[in-house]
């Protein structure tokens, strides 16, 4: 039998290295040509891996969350038949025994379903064989949901799981990955930025209203518009007056970039973790441009379909987390960029005008500004202008 060993390819712009994100296959199984075999990262995407070849996994070289270098084994396969046959001209030499021992000992397949310990004490405490359950998270994990749909189609929950009983067990975790490049950006931003926080409250009836009407009579083709496309014209309203604010700082170089250009990043919850996909040229997007825009980048980022150029590039960032938004948030800075804002939740509360209580729909607008380079006077200014734009929000229907 002969061997080929499929190198981690350049999947990204001259990258030197690739994190290991999943495997898909364990030593021994038996894999197809083009079938998905691996997941690595790079320092903008999550890259599918496939076989070039049929054969059946001899090692696999890394651990989920080591780093490969480019050019480097990833896995080996052992062919047989048409599949030596047809990859005779990209066959490479075998590792030595040792090494290939080695890998196979550390990679081997387990004799077990996957689960965590204590989805295994569970089942155990129930009397139930893992190998029984149908496991539908990655690789066929099994998890406690899994267990309950297995009581439940045996009917076994009536006599097993009525009754709480006490929880034990944990589990361990490695932060690998888009998580981990998550942890490390964030780290990165505290660390460096002095972070100066800006809550105004706002009354948003009158938006709001407007926000109705214009849902209301908007065409089939047009989005649905939430608050995000008024606060994007609110800032490329006022950032021309404040372009300190509208800027990338190099801290290492003592370079402040200010941008004419407003490319405006939304923070986006992902299945993977959050996303910051960028809408470029928001000061030329009417509102219902920029929703569009604002919908198109957000499904390729949830659907992991965003390229490097969705994901870079921006000069401010919104965060919102809608209806769950809260109070008050203080986001962090998406460095190298000075300034981030983003909507609180909108509620109905009383308030006083002209000597009345009134009930109005509120909104707190939370920011954070980079303070080696933004002064407080300023920011103080510049949310007041949003405050004012969005208060009375005729005038962001206006060029």
């Amino acid at each position: 039998m002969a061997r080929y060993v499929f190198k981690l390819p350049d999947v990204g712009e001259g990258m030197a290295e690739a994190e290991i994100v999943a495997w898909h296959v364990a030593v021994g199984d038996r894999v197809k040509e083009d079938q998905h075999i691996a997941d690595v990262m790079t320092d903008k995407a999550t890259v599918e891996m496939t076989s070039p070849v049929a054969g059946t996994v001899v090692s696999l070289n890394g651990r989920p969350g080591e780093m490969a270098a480019v050019g480097a084994p990833l896995i080996e396969f052992e062919l047989d038949g048409a599949a030596q046959a047809a990859a005779a001209p990209k066959m490479l030499e075998p590792p030595t025994p040792s090494a290939a021992a080695k890998h196979e000992a550390s990679y081997r397949a387990g004799t077990g379903p996957l689960a965590s310990p204590a989805v295994r004490k569970r089942a155990q405490d129930l009397g139930i064989d893992l190998r029984t359950v149908l496991g539908t998270g990655p690789e066929g994990r099994i998890s406690h949901a899994d267990l309950d749909k297995h009581l439940a189609s045996s009917g076994q929950r009536s006599a097993a799981g009525l009754s709480p009983a006490p929880r034990d067990g944990g589990e361990v975790v490695k932060i690998i990955g888009l998580r981990r490049r998550i942890a490390d950006k964030m780290q990165e931003s505290k660390r460096r930025i002095p972070h100066f926080a800006y809550v105004e409250e706002i009354d948003m009836t009158e938006l709001e209203t407007l926000r109705a009407k214009l849902n209301a009579e908007k065409r089939p083709e047009q989005p649905k518009l939430n608050v995000l496309p008024f606060l994007m014209r609110a800032l490329v309203r006022v950032l021309p007056d404040y372009p300190q604010i509208n800027a990338l700082f190099d801290d290492e170089t003592g370079i402040l970039s200010r941008f004419a250009a407003v490319h405006i990043g939304i923070a986006t919850q992902t299945a993977n973790g959050l996303l910051v996909p960028v809408v470029k040229h928001a000061e030329v997007r009417d509102l219902w441009d920029s929703a569009a825009e604002v919908a198109r980048i957000a499904a390729l980022a949830r659907d992991n379909k965003a390229a490097k150029d969705d994901l870079t590039g921006s000069t401010i960032t919104i965060t919102s987390l809608g209806a769950l938004g809260g109070i008050v948030t203080t986001p962090i800075i998406n460095y190298p960029e000075v300034a981030i804002t983003g909507p609180n939740a909108i509620l109905e509360r009383p308030v006083v005008r002209d000597g009345q209580i009134v009930v109005r729909k509120m909104m707190n607008l939370s920011s954070c500004f980079d303070h080696r380079v933004v002064d407080g006077a300023d920011a103080a200014a510049f949310v007041q202008r949003l405050k004012m734009l969005l208060e009375h929000p005729e005038m962001l229907l206006t060029a």
